[in-house]
């Protein structure tokens, strides 16, 4: 089989309807737009919980939060947890990452099993599988140590002073004065960097890709590299050209409801509304601020996707490899009342994916869209079908959406999507009284109709087909009780799934039967010899 290879790009927090193929009416994203029309683009593709950490985790483990167990930014994925690196490895592929996993290593797990953190395999472990050719999870670089995150270590191989010159340069900028004004700060975000566009994060992480890319190269080996950039989550600042290259007049209005706040709302959303962030980018003047960076950001995204495709042209390697764009989760800003992304709007919870198939088979479908009912737990499953492996069904809970983008109806596609949320990291756990093994949010969506289970509420309902816009809350509405046990239902049933029998493969216990126990000399239940002797002659073993 001809080499193969998979760009997996990843933007974090990048909501689904922020790129011109899209339909953004002023962001315009044609290097992404050139990415769909040589694929399939899926417009209803949702992570299986809207916060990094634990979304993270389902991609790169293909399975459910309520499996893997990593429920927010900073939970340990437990040790043996399988990944998508450990499913490539078996089949001979390298597989890398160049930016941001969020992944918490299980220290303690490997201290009991007496795996040293610095062997190969303590390092794969602690890594979500990846290789880690350089990873940067941005946001807070001293958790890699004083001086150790590789792109702190390039902005002073630059000459950029301080103590964490990618808060103090690449993401702070200056007044007026020329004193320096801190990123984080939602004020600050139509300022520029005080680094240049081409030291900022997104361009170094695309260097840093195709210096992979080219050693995978040199070495002619099958590959898999994660490029996932940290952009444009917050800090939203960006470098000039892009710091202004969007105003207030780009910014469109926000998707909200004067009912959303009425008496009756749901009391974990009023809860999420009484966030700062929510409070703030409930403000028009905050939105505005805010929107033509995060814009910014998303358009030096595609600048650099340019370049990284035109580089992937002139080594011929678009014939080879299969591309993945996606993002972990979307970005309320100011949507719903409610910034950040922790609930299930779609604005937070439906993400960009477009992948495109390089084989001749995938020719009929490319620039198509795809509606059918997608989770992030697909790509896993995809990958190792494009690598010629065989997904393990007992272990991998998403499907291979192979047979989209090749123009055929998969087997049985599901009905409905899940995702989840745990809130006990969140202010909002003190606000509602409730307990840490309390704060659990399920979402079930059918392609209408959208069903949150919230333990200790009331549900919430919405109805996308009447009401695309999700303001009303149908939740306690006694016309739609129906729906409303239906929607339970398969929730429940979705939770009821065998999802932690990883050890047992599917074709070992198929292939267990009476047969084979007598076979083996196992003799339950028969009376004499006589009655052996007879089975055993039926199943041909004489």
């Amino acid at each position: 089989m001809q080499k193969r290879n998979v760009l997996f790009i990843m933007c974090d927090q990048l909501r689904f309807d922020y790129l011109s193929c899209a339909g953004h009416p002023f962001l315009k994203t044609p290097n992404i737009d050139a990415l769909a029309a040589r694929g399939v683009r899926f417009t209803r593709a949702y992570v299986q919980s809207p916060v990094c950490g634990p979304s993270r985790m389902s991609y790169y483990t293909g399975r459910y939060m309520r499996s893997h167990g990593s429920n927010w930014n900073n939970y340990p994925l437990r040790i043996g947890e399988p990944t998508l690196g450990d499913h490539l490895r078996k089949i001979g592929v390298r597989t890398a990452l160049v930016g941001k996993t969020h992944m918490k290593s299980d220290d303690e797990g490997m201290q009991r099993l007496g795996i040293e953190p610095g062997s190969t395999i303590g390092v794969l472990a602690s890594e979500c599988g990846f290789e880690p050719f350089d990873r940067d999870d941005g946001l807070h670089p001293a958790a890699y140590g004083d001086r150790s995150a590789p792109y702190n270590a390039y902005l002073r191989s630059k000459g950029y002073d301080g103590k964490n010159p990618w808060e103090t340069w690449a993401n702070s900028g200056l007044s007026e004065d020329g004193v320096q004004q801190n990123g984080w700060l939602l004020a600050h975000a139509d300022k520029k960097a005080r680094a240049p566009d081409e030291d900022t994060e997104t361009p170094w992480t695309t260097r840093e890709a195709m210096r992979f890319i080219d050693e995978a190269e040199g070495r002619r080996e099958s590959w898999c590299l994660h490029l996932s950039y940290i952009k444009p989550h917050w800090p939203y600042i960006a470098p000039a050209p892009y710091h202004d290259m969007y105003g207030a007049a780009d910014v469109i209005p926000a998707t909200r409801d004067e009912r959303e706040r009425g008496n009756d709302v749901h009391p974990v959303y009023r809860a999420f509304m009484d966030l700062r962030v929510s409070r703030n980018f409930a403000r028009d003047e905050v939105r505005q601020r805010v929107i033509p960076a995060y814009m910014g950001l998303i358009k030096q995204i595609d600048d650099q996707l340019g370049l990284l495709f035109a580089f992937l042209r002139e080594r011929d390697l678009e014939r080879s490899t299969l591309i993945v764009f996606t993002s972990d989760h979307g970005d309320y800003l100011g949507d719903h009342w409610l910034g950040e992304k922790d609930l299930f709007h779609d604005v937070s919870v439906k993400v960009p994916m477009i992948v495109v198939d390089p084989s001749p088979e995938a020719d009929a479908t490319r620039g198509r869209t795809c509606d059918a009912l997608v989770e992030a737990i697909d790509l896993t499953p995809t990958f190792i079908e494009y690598f010629g492996g065989q997904p393990p069904r007992h272990i991998v809970e998403g499907r291979s959406l192979r047979g989209f983008l090749r123009g055929e109806q998969p087997h049985e596609w599901r009905t409905h999507v899940f995702s989840e949320y745990d809130y006990a990291m969140q202010d909002v756990r003190g606000a509602l009284q409730r307990r840490v093994d309390q704060c659990r949010l399920f979402m079930a969506f059918d392609g209408r109709w959208k069903y949150v289970h919230a333990p200790g509420f009331r549900p919430m309902l919405y109805d996308l087909e009447n009401d695309p816009q999700e303001f009303v809350d149908r939740g306690a509405d006694p016309a739609c009780d129906g729906v409303r046990s239906a929607m339970r239902e398969a929730l429940l049933d979705w939770a009821l799934a065998d999802h932690n029998r990883i050890t047992m493969p599917d074709a070992r216990i198929e292939s267990y039967s009476s047969v084979s126990q007598l076979k083996a000399g196992v003799l339950i239940g028969y009376w004499d010899e006589k009655e052996v002797e007879e089975a055993r002659r039926r199943a041909g073993l004489v």
